[in-house]
């Protein structure tokens, strides 16, 4: 099974006011395990980036103006993403944002869905978390996942701690610094594998020697002529 996690940065919030993507990040899992293959590329708008999206990843103006644009990268996205699942927090939003610029492309390329299903884990945190704060810092919180480096928004960075989350909220376990690793993952990544153990000997019972067990039944007294009971004897 090949997952993708994504993420991406934008000049705004809204594609449908002709904002766009200019940072792309992604990191590959198969059969839940990271690989240390990602992609990641910087795009040029063709447009402004508003300053209140600036002061959320940082990414500024003259940072973009020599970068490639969409057109230039997108065959290599799709082949990236193409059959596998991918996995986005708040999917809608960047969906959004990949159809729309898929959207301009000629000859057409297709949209998301042509390409890939997608797996919201906004929306699974929750149904397994209702009425809670499901934001990806709050659940770097709640599955002790280090997020120290993240002191500004970056697609690369947001998908590898992603990535973490959404294996401890699915039952697993991998390591960090993905963006330093090769394609042969020679970077020394560590995983913790769950195994149900086989050879466990049994479990030492001790039992209540006959002055504990008197005590206890002293107490037990006590508590019954003080107006208590306990329901384990009255049942």
């Amino acid at each position: 099974m090949r997952q993708v996690v994504l993420d991406t940065e934008t000049t705004g919030i809204d594609p449908a006011k002709g904002h766009r993507i200019i940072e792309i990040g992604c990191v590959e899992l198969i059969n839940r395990k990271l690989t240390g293959n990602h992609f990641h590329v910087y795009i040029n708008p063709e447009r402004v980036v508003e300053q209140e999206a600036i002061e959320v990843h940082g990414i500024t103006n003259d940072f973009l103006t020599d970068k490639p644009v969409f057109a230039q990268v997108v065959q290599d996205f799709i082949e990236f993403i193409k059959g596998s699942q991918l996995v986005i927090h708040n999917a809608p939003f960047d969906v959004g944002f990949m159809d729309a610029e898929f959207s301009r492309i000629r000859p057409a390329v297709g949209l998301t869905n042509d390409f890939c299903s997608v797996l919201d884990t906004l929306q699974l945190a929750r149904e397994m978390r209702p009425g809670q704060r499901n934001s990806l810092d709050a659940l770097c919180r709640t599955y002790d996942v280090d997020n120290s480096a993240r002191e500004l928004h970056g697609a690369l960075l947001d998908a590898e701690i992603l990535a973490d989350v959404y294996l401890m909220m699915t039952g697993g376990q991998t390591a960090l610094n993905l963006a330093s690793h090769g394609k042969d993952n020679q970077g020394g990544s560590q995983k913790v594998e769950h195994q149900r153990i086989t050879n466990r000997p049994a479990l030492k019972v001790l039992r209540a020697t006959a002055d504990e067990e008197a005590l206890h039944q002293e107490r037990l007294a006590r508590v019954k002529e003080e107006g208590g009971h306990c329901l384990w004897q009255d049942s």
